[in-house]
């Protein structure tokens, strides 16, 4: 027996050996699709308002309910012992998927507090250093996902996904850090992960994966930007757009650092014939942005990108006359400006920032009209033209038109009145011709007003002073900053044909008119019997009930009958009857009294 106990014993172990073998089951492989996961959670808890914060304290609450659920706290109720997920709760028999969510949500609530800090940074610098340490907390928690992720639990998406997230995370730390070559290769590899996995998706999911794409694309732009040094050429333009897009919140501190190298250079003007030296900083400053400008809107495809990034320049010039109007302040002898005195070097270069103010604000009015004109419908033009070039939204009026042209033209007589440029001829000829042509435009659009109205013989009579001022503002020397003689030359040959057609109308309309008023007068209530002598055409006599005769004759006012008072009866004397009537006593006896004396009573005694 002694021998027998222990091959009993060793043959149990050889079956539960065998029974562990036979039990073993496969590992779970999990997909994670992190990023739906994140932005479904940010769309719904905050971020399509940037509200970080509410974000955050989803992300606090979600943590929470997990480690509750999977009932893996980090300590009790007095004693915290952190517990990080390990590759233990992802395999074997209790795995969890949701496990992996703790790590991802984690990163995700250190990030949003770091943007939450981004934003309150603008008026409070030191938070800069606790958003750097939040977002280093977040690139912890996505290289502990990072290391779950590349396991056999999960599949090659997951890793995939995981992959993008954690370089995306990491390019964000090193673009706040300002180390721009790595944190440009971080997000070029989170680009190129996620561009391969749109590839590889079916189409109804791809359009996430490609906007996320699109999202890294002006940081790439900006780190590029930064490692070349801030060369001139075509990088600063592409800054300038992007500031105009409103992508980076600090692009004028950095725009101004780093022009302020080449600005050192810009130390005199040359406009129209005379060279003026330029001593505040802020005007060189603003000078070179402006002629970066032109370049930038030769770029920009966009109306609505023009018209941003001319506002921005007039921002600009706004702070740079101010400067000057100062320095003016400082001066007595510049304060006054008398009439044939020469124009000093520093109200020269004042009238010369107002005009660059003045023509950049008729520069984006100008931008104001064409981007209406995309919306308008121009009777006079053939549809095929207005077709090709019509944009989608809210229908333009001519009044409207008309009323931007009049503010041009305000714009225009501002620039007539810049101070120092009144003895200047050959100036006040070219803005004076400037006028004549906007003054056109406004005619042109106010008798298309008029069409619409149909007051045609208003209509005509703008057209022929549209076409005055057209054609006297081609024989003037127009201004080299606005060419507008194609657009005047095109607008006279439609005046042309438009102000004949007005003038059919109203000839029509004349005779419409007569007609009118013959017919209406044919139309009477008179029965046909009293204008037997007058022919006129009456449909109603062809009717059921003509109006031949009236049967029911009309009342007719007649006489009144007189009425005779006897006015001679006050005076008449009346016979007297006394005579026929009887008097008292005589009166005869009645039968009463007979009785009464025959029978010897009632009587007198």
């Amino acid at each position: 027996m002694v021998v027998e106990e222990p091959s009993a014993n060793s043959g149990e172990n050889v079956e539960k050996s065998d029974s562990n073998t036979a039990v073993a089951e496969p590992v779970k492989i999990f997909t994670i699709e992190i990023l739906h996961m994140i932005k479904d959670a940010q769309q719904q808890h905050g971020l399509r308002h940037g509200d970080y914060q509410r974000y955050r304290g989803y992300c606090t609450r979600r943590i929470r309910r997990l480690r509750k659920a999977l009932k893996y706290p980090q300590g009790d109720k007095r004693h915290f012992k952190r517990r990080d997920v390990t590759l233990s709760q992802l395999t074997g028999k209790k795995a969890d998927e949701r496990f992996i969510h703790i790590p991802l949500i984690s990163s995700e609530r250190a990030w949003a507090y770091a943007m939450q800090l981004k934003q309150e940074a603008n008026t409070e610098p030191r938070k800069r250093f606790h958003l750097i340490k939040k977002l280093r907390r977040a690139c912890f928690y996505a290289l502990q996902l990072q290391e779950l992720c590349n396991t056999e639990a999960f599949d090659a998406r997951t890793k995939l996904e995981c992959e993008a997230y954690v370089a995306w995370m990491h390019g964000t730390l090193h673009f706040e850090l300002q180390l721009w070559k790595t944190a440009g290769e971080h997000l070029k590899r989170a680009q190129v992960v996620y561009e391969n996995l749109a590839q590889a998706l079916p189409d109804d999911e791809q359009e996430l994966y490609r906007a996320k794409v699109n999202e890294f694309t002006p940081n790439l732009r900006y780190c590029a930007y930064n490692i070349s040094g801030g060369a001139s050429g075509g990088n600063i333009d592409e800054i300038l757009e992007l500031r105009a897009q409103g992508v980076l919140e600090n692009l004028d501190v950095l725009v101004s650092q780093t022009k302020t190298e080449s600005s050192e250079g810009l130390q005199t003007i040359d406009w129209r014939g005379r060279k003026v030296t330029v001593r505040p900083e802020k005007v060189r400053l603003f000078l070179l942005s402006a002629q970066e400008l032109d370049k930038s809107l030769a770029k920009t495809a966009k109306l609505d990108g023009k018209i941003e990034l001319i506002e921005r320049i007039l921002m600009d010039c706004k702070d740079a006359i101010q400067a000057v109007r100062d320095e003016i302040k400082q001066d007595p002898k510049l304060r006054s400006l008398t009439t044939g005195q020469t124009v000093s070097g520093v109200q020269y270069l004042l009238a010369y920032l107002s005009y660059i103010r003045h023509s950049r604000t008729l520069q984006r009015n100008l931008c104001l009209v064409e981007q209406a004109k995309l919306n308008f419908e121009d009777p006079n033009q053939q549809k095929q033209e207005q077709t090709q070039t019509q944009a989608e939204g809210k229908r333009v009026r001519s009044q409207d038109l008309a009323r931007l042209y009049e503010i041009i033209l305000q714009n225009v007589t501002e620039m007539q009145q810049i101070g120092g440029m009144e003895e200047d001829t050959k100036y006040q000829n070219e803005v004076a011709n400037l006028a004549l042509t906007f003054k056109a435009f406004r005619c042109y659009y106010i008798a298309l007003t008029l069409v619409d109205m149909k007051k045609w013989k208003e209509a005509v009579a703008l057209y022929e002073r549209a076409s005055n001022y057209a054609n006297e503002a081609l024989k003037g020397k127009c201004c080299e900053e606005f060419q507008m003689q194609p657009d005047l030359k095109k607008m006279v040959s439609t005046i042309d044909g438009s102000k004949f057609s007005a003038h059919a109308y109203s000839v029509l309309e004349d005779e419409n008119g007569d007609d009118a008023k013959s017919t209406k007068s044919q139309k009477t209530t008179k029965p046909l019997y009293e204008r037997l002598s007058q022919y006129k055409e009456d449909q109603s006599l062809h009717t059921r009930a003509p109006n031949v005769f009236k049967l029911t004759p009309d009342m007719e006012p007649i006489p009144c009958k007189p009425l005779f008072f006897d006015l001679a009866m006050n005076y008449l004397e009346m016979p007297s009857l006394e005579d026929k009537l009887e008097s008292p006593g005589k009166k005869g006896a009645s039968i009463t009294g007979f009785v009464k004396g025959f029978l010897g009573w009632g009587g007198n005694k």
